[in-house]
């Protein structure tokens, strides 16, 4: 039997910074899953809008714009 292997898509070279995770903790500790959900993604290099509907993640950008450093000018 023969099995094909494939290269796996994860994104092993990347980490996350300790700022990012702590943001992803505080998230958490304060009830706002989705944007804990957001971040992780984020910080671990996919695109949320792969994974999160579009109204769902705008929505999760507007709440959050004063705790969203990414998005400051």
């Amino acid at each position: 039997m023969n099995y094909q292997t494939f290269p796996s898509r994860t994104k092993l070279d990347r980490t996350i910074e300790v700022e990012q995770f702590d943001e992803i903790i505080k998230a958490i500790a304060d009830g706002k899953y989705s944007w804990a959900c957001i971040l992780t993604l984020r910080s671990a290099g996919y695109n949320p809008l792969d994974y999160v509907p579009y109204r769902t993640y705008n929505r999760q950008l507007k709440e959050n714009e004063d705790d969203n450093p990414q998005n400051s000018v």
